[in-house]
């Protein structure tokens, strides 16, 4: 029999203990794509609980809980306590047996705050004092946690009106871990809802300083924020597509179907396919002239509830 979480936890072979233990484990995280909250690390943000790290931003706790029955209230409501939620979690976890989350959590427990209990119902208590009484610490502050994983590089995800103010004070702070911007233009790309494109684009015209009456100046403005970013140590862009866009178009059609959504008319599909494809091709040039790399993540199933998603939104 195998203990749970020993130090070969899901190291099967030889092979992969030699691996990991002697090269892999003492390896820095580079990391480039997170979504570290980088006024947290700007900050040094001192956590105030196990729950606020930990559900406060974790669709994926979420998700378990409400498929345990969990009231809505434990997961994003503003009227129960820390307590009261983190209850609610280890209530779940045993119902997480067999999902990644179960492995997750005990690992996390382990690896941030040495603990190597089972969470359930009846430890649910000391390990939410023992972690409480560790956040407390200078060492278990935002940074902390990142040097206490070897972290050597972050890269956090990062709109193109994004100030990156907060990389700025990082650096400027001599943080000995670079935290540095990914360029995610998805909305750029969101056409489809011209309302909210154009609400979209006052935004970006702030954030560049001109005025965004055409396709052409659509791209000075995105050159303009782009070559922000790499001044802010950027070097790699981030697309989240239903799938990629390869329909053949004309620059005279992209303006005027640019035209069209900046007077608020509503896009065939075509016309919106016509559009994205025109822009990934262009973002992609704006990339490859500064030799930036490009992540992709492809077919991405959002919002699937439609019920709490109606409730909620995203």
């Amino acid at each position: 029999m195998k203990n749970f979480m020993d130090e070969n936890f899901l190291l099967q072979t030889e092979t992969a203990q030699k691996l990991y233990h002697e090269h892999a484990a003492k390896m820095p995280i580079i990391d480039y794509h997170c979504h570290l909250i980088p006024q947290m690390v700007a900050d040094d943000y001192q956590f105030k609980s196990l729950t606020e790290i930990w559900l406060g931003g974790d669709h994926y706790k979420w998700r378990a809980m409400r498929t345990n029955g969990v009231d809505e209230r434990y997961c994003t409501g503003k009227d129960t306590t820390d307590w009261e939620k983190f209850e609610k979690w280890a209530e779940t976890v045993p119902y997480t047996f067999r999902n990644p989350l179960y492995h997750w959590t005990h690992l996390e427990l382990k690896t941030a705050f040495g603990i190597n209990k089972v969470l359930n119902p009846k430890t649910a208590r000391e390990i939410f004092d023992e972690c409480n009484e560790k956040l407390a610490k200078p060492e278990y502050s935002a940074r902390g946690m990142m040097r206490r994983y070897h972290v050597e590089t972050v890269c956090t995800t990062d709109d193109p009106v994004d100030s990156l103010e907060y990389h700025i004070k990082t650096r400027e702070s001599g943080f000995e871990i670079k935290m540095l911007p990914t360029w995610r233009p998805d909305k750029a790309m969101a056409i489809e809802n011209v309302v909210a494109y154009n609400e979209y684009l006052t935004k970006l015209e702030a954030a560049s300083g001109m005025s965004i009456l055409s396709f052409k100046d659509l791209l000075a403005a995105l050159q303009k924020r782009h070559d922000f970013f790499e001044s802010v140590g950027c070097r790699v862009s981030d697309h989240g597509l239903s799938t990629f866009y390869a329909t053949p178009y004309t620059n005279a059609e992209i303006e005027a179907i640019f035209m069209k959504a900046r007077m608020n008319k509503a896009l065939t599909g075509e016309e919106i396919d016509k559009f994205r494809s025109a822009m990934l091709y262009e973002l992609a040039v704006m990339d490859a002239r500064s030799n930036w790399a490009q992540q992709f993540h492809i077919g991405p199933t959002r919002n699937n509830n439609a019920r709490m998603f109606k409730k909620l939104g995203p």
